[in-house]
């Protein structure tokens, strides 16, 4: 399978199921009409799971709550909006209902939307699943708030959340919103109008088996900014955040010492980029090698990472790191990725370069597997330093090109 022609931009996948019914049950009407009229500020908290919150999955500084909040600002620009994120790892909706108050309530939502079941599933018996929805439900209505429940992604096939099992916790949220005339923002609908188009590009929606990246995210956050205001909106423009390299940046402006971690050829090149800007600067550089890796070694070795406690991290695997197919690429790309970010809000810096900038002699951008490469950085909303096809500037221009532009940003 070639990825060139099997792989379609996430904004085109999204744009294409415009048609696929999102919503079941009523639309949270005074949220719509608050946003609508822009007179007073829109309260929105987002409860859920590891799949809510901010973990490495999506790049450790946002997920689909910010992601909701990006896109009703473009909806409403002159409405301010505030959209909290309340997902814990690990979360059921017993934890809900007990930190229900303190995380959601005491902030006085307008709108709580509410995404569990991927824990619940392997720890809570269906009924009482059922049960505990109901419940939080009635706390939010009794506190004056709207409620959108959101069924979560579908998952690569793995023993511990077998897919029939999921379709079955799945089909108790639509009850339930039936059952309370309550919207359901039908996530799950969505991944699996995406996998029956096309396997793969469902598949390049997860950072692993079980949580999307941040291209399913945004996925998310457009089925549930529909189901809110009855508008589509698009993502597709939405980069990784700025600046670049805040860690870093904040211990170079402080004077403090700068520790990374370094695929070959950077190992050599990043030390004289920085001091080129911070010539005072204190920098520590510890290889990473690549030389006669294979992806599934390097994805081995990414699990130390963590433990490093570097503050930049230079992710550059070689073209010769490849794959028989795109998705074990996917799998093991994803997981050096993964296993180099914080497994929580980000702590330091992640920098991906994909095989067109990881080694000199490539300098046409061409590699067996470098458009999936840089279809991934991105879906994992992290910076990357790429060039363009047929671009023959030398690695060490290219990289204090590319920190010349990302310094100056920050500056601004």
């Amino acid at each position: 399978m070639n990825p060139r022609n099997n792989m379609r931009p996430i904004n085109l996948i999204i744009s294409s199921l415009a048609v696929t019914a999102t919503l079941l049950g009523a639309t949270p009407g005074k949220t719509a009409q608050l946003l609508a009229t822009g007179k007073e500020p829109v309260r929105i908290v987002c409860m859920g799971d590891s799949i809510t919150g901010v973990y490495y999955h999506t790049g450790g500084l946002r997920a689909y709550p910010e992601m909701v909040g990006i896109a009703l600002k473009k909806l409403y620009p002159r409405t301010q909006v505030t959209v909290r994120n309340a997902g814990i790892s690990g979360d059921t909706t017993h934890g809900a209902l007990a930190r229900l108050d303190r995380d959601v309530l005491a902030h006085k939502p307008h709108l709580v939307t509410v995404m569990f079941g991927m824990n619940d599933m392997v720890r809570t018996p269906l009924a009482e699943f059922q049960k505990n929805l109901k419940e939080i439900c009635a706390r939010c209505r009794q506190a004056g708030a709207e409620i959108l429940l959101c069924t979560q992604n579908s998952v690569i096939a793995n023993e511990a959340r077998p897919g029939n099992k999921l379709a079955e916790f799945t089909q108790v949220i639509r009850n339930v919103g039936k059952e309370e005339s309550l919207g359901v923002a039908d996530c799950y609908a969505r991944y699996e109008t995406v996998r029956a188009g096309n396997a793969l590009e469902w598949a390049l929606l997860h950072s692993d088996e079980i949580h999307p990246n941040m291209d399913g995210h945004k996925v998310f956050a457009s089925v549930i900014v529909q189901a809110i205001s009855g508008k589509e909106v698009s993502l597709s423009d939405v980069g990784p955040p700025e600046p670049a390299l805040r860690h870093t940046l904040a211990l170079l402006k402080a004077g403090k010492p700068v520790k990374v971690l370094a695929m070959p050829p950077y190992d050599q090149l990043v030390a004289p980029a920085l001091t080129r800007f911070y010539p005072d600067a204190k920098i520590t550089v510890t290889a990473w090698p690549t030389e006669g890796q294979t992806l599934a070694q390097l994805e081995a070795a990414a699990k130390k990472v963590r433990s490093m406690a570097m503050d930049l991290v230079l992710i550059a695997v070689p073209a010769s790191a490849t794959a028989d197919d795109p998705e074990e690429f996917h799998k093991h790309y994803s997981w050096i990725m993964n296993w180099s970010l914080s497994f929580g809000p980000q702590q330091w810096d992640v920098v991906v370069l994909p095989p067109s900038t990881a080694r000199p002699e490539l300098t046409t951008g061409e590699s067996r597997h470098e458009d999936l490469a840089t279809r991934l950085i991105g879906a994992q909303d992290l910076h990357m330093i790429a060039r363009a096809k047929g671009d023959k500037t030398a690695l060490p221009e290219l990289l204090t090109a590319w920190l010349t532009k990302h310094l100056q940003q920050a500056v601004k």
